[in-house]
């Protein structure tokens, strides 16, 4: 049977890590009291650290390179589509032509 995944808010998150930057628990202490990893809070903090406010973008919102692959992806697979059917037509009218 699968597990399901847990979520947690990007405040929760934020919260977890002041535990240990701010109030002095070791990272071992705030993960056992939260019932969580170790890896969980040491992946967090440093995701703080590197992205600062952007470490936590939430569901439905995606970093702006993120969301930029996103558009380029979805104009990639349209431009595509139109490529081929294109290519359909111009074979058919030479078929036509002949």
């Amino acid at each position: 049977m699968a597990r399901t995944r847990r979520t947690y808010t990007p405040e929760f998150k934020a919260e977890a890590v002041k535990l240990v930057t701010e109030q002095g628990y070791s990272i071992a202490e705030a993960a056992r009291s939260l019932g969580l990893s170790d890896n969980l809070i040491r992946n967090w903090k440093q995701a703080l650290q590197d992205k600062g406010q952007q470490a936590f973008p939430g569901h439905g919102k995606l970093s702006p390179f993120e969301e930029e692959n996103h558009r380029l992806r979805a104009e990639n697979k349209r431009l595509l589509a139109e490529r081929d059917i294109l290519k359909k037509a111009a074979a058919f009218f030479a078929r036509e032509a002949t």
